[in-house]
């Protein structure tokens, strides 16, 4: 595991904010996150992967709907499945190249109001979380 350099890593979501589910990009799944939202949204798992889900052979996201939107569960409220949000999702901003990267987390921070907020998290804490990031998303992080 590379050795983040030293810096203060402070972040507390911010009530309302959606700012993270905004940027264009990806939500990727593990499978247990797809049994999880299925459950969550009494869906057989079948018809959720159907509906929601893009999978190949070494990776499974989320298909962005029409109009523009990130994610089909991003609501005015927020996240729909919130109580199950995917690892990604409930790992943000402890991503490892967040994390490990000072510049990185910097960058995240123009657009990100939680970041800066709150108690301080220890770096340990913060690595341990980048390293769940790492072991749930292997391919990405090979």
């Amino acid at each position: 595991m590379p050795k983040a350099s030293s810096f203060e890593i402070r972040f507390q979501c911010q009530t309302g904010c959606r700012k993270c589910c905004e940027v264009s990009g990806y939500v990727y799944l593990t499978e247990e996150d797809v049994s999880n939202a299925a459950r969550y949204l009494k869906m057989p798992q079948a018809d959720f992967e159907a509906r929601f889900l893009y999978r190949t052979r070494h990776m499974r996201r989320i298909r962005k709907p029409r109009g523009g939107k990130q994610c089909p569960f991003l609501d005015e409220k927020g996240c729909s499945i919130h109580a199950v949000k995917p690892v990604q999702c409930r790992l943000f901003p402890f991503w490892p190249e967040l994390v490990e990267n000072r510049q990185q987390w910097k960058q995240t921070a123009e657009w990100c109001p939680g970041i800066g907020q709150g108690k301080l998290v220890q770096i340990g804490t913060a690595l341990e979380l980048a390293q769940e990031m790492r072991e749930k998303y292997p391919d990405t992080y090979a």
